[in-house]
C-alpha cells in the first residue's frame, strides 16, 4: 500500500502524522511511504531524515492526496484537504466530528473511509490513541493556565504554588480521566491546592489512592461544581464522552460567581467544549475574556510541544496503522477495537455518538463494511 503523510496546515500545528521512525516501520512491512516536503520540520526532521527512513518526498500536499491509498495525519482535515479525499482511500487521523458538521459533510461527500484516533478502543475499555495526547494536554493545561493567570496576561496575578506565608492557588479539575489525572499531577507538583470532580465513585477512590491524600476529590453535582468553580483560580475542563459532544457543565451564569481574573482551560474544546462560553482558539491567540474570566480554549494544545507529542502519538498509532496498511479494509473487519474507530465509510456515518450528535442515520460498521 502507498501511505501518504501531508504537512499539517491547521494554525500553529507542528506535529506530523508519521515520524521518520514510523516510516521505517511501514517500509519494513513492504509499504511505500510518501511524505510532503517539510512535513516534519516542526519536530526537527528534515526531508533527508525521511529519505533515510525509506520515504519518497512529494513536492505538494496535492501529490500526497492524489497518489496515496491511505492518508495518515494528526488533526482533522481542513476544507482544502477533505475535497482531495476520495472513495477507496483510508483516512487515519483525529476527526472529532460531533461538533463539526461541515467537516462531516465533506467527509461524507468524499466517500472516504475515515478512521478516527479518538474512538479506537482497547481490551481494557480505554482509548489508546487518544490517551497520549490527553496526557500531553492535561499537563499543558496547568502550564497554560498558570501563564494566563499572570496579571500581565489578564489573570488574577496568583502564583499557583504560593510562597511561605501565602496560600497557594486553587485548581479545580472537572473530570478524573486521563486529562484530569495529568492536570492534577502537574498542579500538585507546582504546589497548588487541587480538587478533582468526577461522577464515578470508584474513579474518585482510585484517584485518592494515587495521590495519597495530596488532592481533594468531590462527587460531581451542580452544588459541587459551583462551589469549586467559585473558589478556584484555575478550572480545567477535562470531560470526555467518547465520540460525542462534550456536556456543558459550566454555564455563563456561573461565571458571575467566580473570582475576577480566574482562568478556564477547556481541554474538551475539540469535542465542542464543556464550558458554555467556550469557543475554539489557536496558539496565535489562545485566550479571550468573558465576564471577567479568562478562557484558554486552544483546539490543538499538544501542537505546542510537537517533539514530545508527535513521538508519543506515533508510538500509539503505529500498531493500528500498520494493520490498515497491511490488510486495508479487512483490518477493520478483523479487529473490533480498530473498527470502533471507523466514523465514516462510503458516505455513511458509522459511529453512533457522531450520528446522534449531528442527526444522521447510523450505519452499523460491520454491515457497512460487508456491503463494501
Amino acid at each position: 500500500m502507498r501511505v501518504g503523510c501531508p504537512k499539517e496546515i491547521k494554525n500553529h500545528e507542528y506535529r506530523v502524522g508519521l515520524t521518520p521512525g514510523a516510516v521505517r516501520e511501514y517500509a519494513a512491512h513492504g509499504h511505500e511511504v510518501l511524505v510532503e516536503t517539510g512535513a516534519g520540520a516542526g519536530i526537527g526532521a528534515d526531508d533527508n531524515a525521511y529519505r533515510a527512513a525509506g520515504a519518497s518526498i512529494a513536492k505538494t500536499a496535492a501529490e500526497v492526496f492524489e497518489r496515496s491509498d491511505m492518508i495518515v495525519k494528526v488533526k482533522e482535515p481542513q476544507p482544502g484537504e477533505w475535497v482531495q479525499l476520495r472513495e477507496g482511500q483510508i483516512l487515519y487521523t483525529y476527526l472529532h466530528l460531533a461538533p463539526d458538521p461541515e467537516q462531516t459533510k465533506g467527509l461524507l461527500a468524499s466517500g472516504v473511509t475515515a478512521v478516527a484516533y479518538e474512538t479506537v478502543t482497547d481490551e481494557r475499555g480505554g482509548l489508546p490513541l487518544l490517551a497520549p495526547m490527553s496526557e500531553v494536554a492535561g499537563r499543558l493545561s496547568i502550564q497554560a493556565g498558570a501563564t494566563a493567570l499572570q496579571k500581565a496576561n489578564g489573570g488574577r496575578g496568583v502564583l499557583l504554588g504560593g510562597v511561605p506565608g501565602v496560600l497557594p492557588g486553587k485548581v479545580a479539575v472537572i473530570g478524573g480521566g486521563v486529562v484530569g489525572l495529568h492536570a492534577a499531577k502537574m498542579a500538585v507538583g507546582l504546589g497548588a491546592d487541587v480538587t478533582i470532580i468526577d461522577r464515578s465513585i470508584p474513579r474518585l477512590r482510585q484517584l485518592d489512592d494515587i495521590f495519597n491524600g495530596r488532592i481533594h476529590t468531590r462527587y460531581s453535582t451542580v452544588e459541587a461544581l459551583e462551589e469549586e468553580c467559585f473558589s478556584a483560580d484555575i478550572v480545567v475542563g477535562a470531560v470526555l464522552i467518547p465520540g460525542a459532544a462534550a456536556p456543558k457543565l459550566v454555564s455563563r451564569e456561573m461565571l458571575s460567581g467566580m473570582k475576577a481574573g480566574a482562568v478556564l482551560v477547556d481541554v474538551a474544546i475539540d469535542q465542542g467544549g464543556c464550558f458554555e462560553t467556550s469557543h475554539a482558539t489557536t496558539h496565535a491567540e489562545p485566550t479571550y475574556e468573558v465576564d471577567g474570566i479568562i478562557h484558554y480554549c486552544v483546539a490543538n494544545m499538544p501542537g505546542a510541544v510537537p517533539v514530545t507529542s508527535a513521538h508519543a502519538l506515533n508510538n500509539a498509532t503505529l500498531f493500528y496503522g500498520l494493520q490498515l496498511a497491511d490488510k486495508g479494509i479487512k483490518a477493520l473487519v478483523d479487529d473490533h477495537h480498530l473498527r470502533n474507530g471507523l466514523n465514516v465509510h462510503k458516505g455513511r456515518i458509522t459511529n453512533r455518538a457522531v450520528a446522534e450528535a449531528l442527526g444522521y442515520e447510523m450505519a452499523e460498521p460491520q454491515a457497512a463494511l460487508k456491503a463494501a
